[in-house]
């Protein structure tokens, strides 16, 4: 832009305002004017068309007594049809653009308390909007869009607020957790009792096929031995397994040492007390 031998140059995305004596004589746009500065015509100012952005810090109280600032983003720009209104009417655009969203924000936030301020930031927005389009529009303005874009509570009130979010984390965590253990638990329960009956299943099993063996041994030898009796060849059944027994016990070489009476008379008790414990078992299975 320049004034050389009554010349005026307007650049791209500005205008330029044309006094003659002092009175407004009409709105230049860009390009190359020429003003005899002789006749009293002049450039009294130029005036910006391009977007422009004003942010807002505004201080305010919630419903529940929180001070929180609000930061508002105003993107504003000139009407290049009403350029001469933007010019005269105003002497400082930024300063009454903050003094409409300050009275905007401290009559909205009030009303809410904090957890709402954040969820209904696009109405306050909005209302910043449609309040600043109102006033502005009679200046020569036209306001493009409006935006919350920070709400900061008071750094005590954002810590209390993590702690409380944190609590209701670990407390959820604390929740999942025991309901885990308490899954795990019962599955274990389930698998131990499992376990155990298959067990018994096997024992029991283990029980008859003994039984059902000594008995098959017992008819065979007295079918071919006659004369014996079936305690004739059970007990020497016994006692055979009794020496099998003893012979492992000291074949081990890891055994430790056992003390058990041994002679004629104490290889009849145990054929005895075996022959009394297989009985019972398989008594107890049959029931």
């Amino acid at each position: 832009m320049g004034n050389l031998c009554c010349c005026v140059q307007v650049d791209q995305s500005t205008v330029a305002i044309k006094e003659t004596f002092g009175k407004f004589e009409e709105v230049l746009e860009p390009g190359c004017h020429f003003l005899p500065w002789c006749l009293g015509q002049q450039v009294a100012g130029y005036l910006s068309l391009r977007l422009q952005q004003l942010d807002v810090r505004c201080e305010t109280k919630t419903k529940d007594n929180v001070f929180v600032n609000v930061v508002a983003s105003i993107q504003y720009r000139a009407l290049a049809n009403n350029a001469n209104d933007a010019f005269y009417k105003l002497s400082n655009t930024r300063s009454q653009i903050q003094a409409y969203v300050f009275d905007v924000i401290r009559a909205s936030v009030p009303k809410l308390i904090l957890d709402d301020v954040f969820e209904q930031k696009n109405e306050i927005a909005k209302a910043v909007e449609e309040e600043l389009e109102k006033a502005m529009s009679a200046y020569g303005f036209e306001i493009v869009q409006t935006l919350i874009v920070d709400i900061e509570p008071d750094e005590h009130v954002k810590r209390a607020m993590n702690e409380i979010n944190a609590a209701a984390r670990m407390r959820l965590a604390a929740n999942e957790k025991a309901e885990a253990e308490k899954i795990l638990q019962i599955k274990r329960a389930e698998g131990e009792a499992e376990a155990k009956y298959l067990s018994g299943l096997g024992i029991a099993r283990q029980r008859q096929a003994i039984v059902d063996g000594l008995r098959d041994s017992v008819l065979g030898f007295s079918v071919n031995v006659p004369g014996t009796t079936a305690k004739d060849v059970m007990d020497m059944v016994l006692v055979t397994q009794y020496f099998d027994t003893m012979k492992e016990i000291g074949a081990s070489s890891k055994s430790s040492a056992v003390f058990i009476p041994h002679g004629p008379g104490a290889v009849r008790d145990v054929a005895t007390q075996i022959r009394d414990g297989l009985l019972q078992g398989s008594f107890a299975d049959q029931s």
